[in-house]
């Protein structure tokens, strides 16, 4: 029987302080209609504190996920941690996440594909699983977007948030889990879309902190053209390669960048809000966090046999679309009682 990897939890985490429009009102130039009439945003969880990284969250995501399902963290084989804003040049924030919650055999590391980071490591993932190799890995979307944002800059201030997720994939044999993939990158983006010091070619020095290169650099413009274009087609793509519909997709989990993009993406698939995921209102562009956070508010909605299509765009430029089939129904949450 062929194996395919099943999403069978998932659990998150987003810091308690919120930012909200209104507040970013007396940080820059800008007010609560012109971010939500171009991005749909109305606030984003910001990761406050001293030395609080990018693994304190998907540290509480993954706990949230093992108590749901109740895995013990010993039995996890592989946790992959796609992030943007690692805590470190190395060790792997995986690693630090990994130690943190107990998998002690479990192997790590950390996956880096900006805002495509979660689904190419759900790919990547569910390998692990197709081929027999493992029985349960951890899949974590995390960053701390707030970490590189320069908050004088309206343009990228008032998009990211910070916020983890994660799922845990397990063996399936009954047509269930992910069943397609079309993933692409194209490296010409690069000029567009980057952060411009902090790395070996322009490594950190008095001179990049003074000319503040260690933010994100964003063309707003020709990101959301390549955006609007490249994750609606690849989304029709794998949809239209397995015979999906309007009626037959259940829901789109669409990467939470903007609502523009978001609703082009819907439209070129065909469907309609009522069967979109959405929440970048709540939290922003989380980066890594998108799409499991969206996984997380939507579970209890979710059910078994239901059609996901995932589709993301990202730093690279980096795009592409998965096939989902929802493995189980709403169960109570163990953690919450």
């Amino acid at each position: 029987m062929k194996i395919t990897a099943a999403i069978t939890g998932v659990g998150s985490y987003v810091p308690d302080y919120v930012l909200t429009n209104q507040e970013l009102e007396t940080m820059v130039d800008t007010t609560d209609e012109w971010i939500m009439s171009r991005t749909g945003i109305k606030e984003r969880h910001i990761l406050k504190g001293e030395d609080q990284g990018t693994s304190v969250m998907g540290i509480k995501a993954v706990e949230q996920l093992l108590a749901k399902t109740g895995v013990a963290a010993s039995d996890i084989d592989l946790l992959i941690c796609a992030t943007t804003t690692p805590d470190l040049v190395f060790p792997a924030t995986a690693n630090i996440i990994s130690a943190a919650v107990g998998a002690t055999k479990a192997f790590s590391f950390d996956m880096q594909a900006a805002c495509s980071g979660f689904m190419y490591a759900l790919a990547t993932g569910s390998q692990f699983i197709s081929t027999g190799t493992y029985k349960k890995v951890v899949v974590v979307g995390a960053d701390k977007m707030s970490s590189i944002i320069d908050y004088t800059d309206r343009a990228t201030c008032i998009i990211f948030g910070d916020g983890a997720g994660a799922v845990l994939l397990e063996p399936n044999t009954d047509g269930l889990g992910l069943l397609d993939q079309e993933l692409h990158s194209d490296g010409h983006g690069e000029q567009y879309l980057h952060q411009k010091a902090g790395g070996s070619r322009r490594p950190p020095s008095a001179e990049t902190v003074a000319k503040r290169e260690h933010y994100v650099y964003q063309e707003g413009a020709a990101v959301f053209k390549f955006a609007v274009k490249n994750m609606a087609d690849v989304a029709a793509q794998v949809s239209e390669r397995n015979g999906l519909t309007a009626d037959t997709i259940d829901w789109l989990v669409p990467h939470q960048a903007n609502k523009r993009i978001i609703d082009a993406t819907a439209n070129r698939v065909g469907i309609g809000p009522e069967k979109v995921m959405l929440n970048i209102h709540r939290y922003g562009n989380t980066t890594n966090g998108t799409i499991p956070l969206c996984l997380a508010d939507y579970e209890q909605k979710l059910r078994k046999g239901d059609n996901l299509i995932i589709a993301a765009f990202g730093g690279g430029f980096t795009w592409g679309s998965l096939y989902l089939k929802w493995a189980y129904d709403p169960k109570p949450d163990p953690s919450a009682a």
